[in-house]
């Protein structure tokens, strides 16, 4: 976890260190996997070159995370010159927190939401929607910025980031790998044919698995992120009415205007584009509504009590 006065969360970050141990050992195995069906049919350099590849697709994701959610959210940097209320905010946010301050933008959209990306804090951004700027106060901004820049220092962002490029990288490695087509008879063609069903088994546990873990660490981090800003601004109330307003002002934006905010970007916004019913909540990428604000309700009473 990154240096800051932000309160650390043990179980946000065993949660990290077990989706990247799980979904990296799976990643090594599916190119691993992929790497002896071209290596059966091309030879060993062509091999080495799978292996490459696939390692070059995940620094790929990794390194470009924030320019990629930047670009599908239509999103900008903006200069303290452009947007001095919003920048003045996060200075204030990141000096009481003792942390490096991001890069800031801002989105064209109606959707009121807001987000942070980046491989690391100090190449990280803090985006928000015009939406949101025109839908809450200057206390609720802040409870919403202070969540974001929780994200930033608990560098959860980061793991989500290699956590969706694994998935990813499995999807065009199982395409690469099954493109492949087994030549000569017998014992070869056995042993390719049995390579590209394992790539493709392999493939489709390491993308359940991505799916899986993302979905429960996206929860987790939420929650985690809500606590952390909470108590960094000491207004659990005032982010509490922002989650409201966000939720009920996203609720009566029409399905095309949703559709602006693509489904992984949606997955690192505080609260998500679409809200999920029934069944589809099981593997919804934030946690119930409701939850977010009882926890934020307890933490209300806690700061309420006078010390002793």
């Amino acid at each position: 976890m990154a240096s800051s006065r932000f309160i650390k969360d043990r179980g946000l970050t065993a949660r990290m260190t077990l989706t990247m141990f799980l979904l990296g050992a799976l990643f090594v195995v599916l190119v691993v996997a992929v790497a002896l069906i071209v290596g059966n049919q091309a030879g060993g350099g062509a091999a080495v070159l799978v292996g490459v590849a696939g390692i070059a697709i995940a620094f790929y994701q990794w390194w470009t995370s924030d320019k990629v959610a930047m670009r599908a959210m239509r999103a900008r940097e903006v200069t303290p010159e452009e947007a001095p209320e919003l920048h003045g905010m996060i200075d204030r946010l990141c000096a009481l927190a003792d942390m490096p301050k991001p890069r800031v933008g801002v989105a064209d959209m109606a959707v009121p939401n807001a987000f942070a990306t980046g491989r690391s804090p100090d190449r990280s951004v803090v985006c928000v929607t015009t939406g949101i700027l025109q839908t809450l106060t200057a206390e609720e901004l802040e409870g919403v910025l202070a969540h974001e820049l929780s994200h930033v220092a608990h560098r959860d962002v980061l793991v989500m980031t290699v956590a969706s490029s694994a998935g990813i990288a499995a999807g065009l490695l199982m395409r690469f790998g099954t493109s492949v087509r087994p030549r000569g008879g017998g014992k070869q063609q056995g042993g390719v044919l049995a390579a590209m069903l394992l790539t493709l088994l392999v493939s489709l546990v390491v993308y359940a698995v991505s799916f899986l873990l993302l979905r429960i660490l996206s929860r987790y981090r939420e929650l985690c992120a809500d606590r952390s800003g909470a108590y960094l601004t000491m207004k659990p109330a005032a982010l509490a009415s922002a989650l409201q307003k966000i939720s009920g002002t996203s609720a009566a934006i029409p399905d095309e205007d949703l559709r602006a905010a693509p489904p992984a970007v949606s997955a690192l916004c505080i609260a998500p584009a679409f809200a999920p019913k029934s069944f589809g909540a099981l593997f919804a990428t934030h946690p119930p509504l409701e939850k977010r604000l009882e926890q934020l309700a307890r933490i209300q009473v806690e700061l309420g009590r006078p010390t002793t």
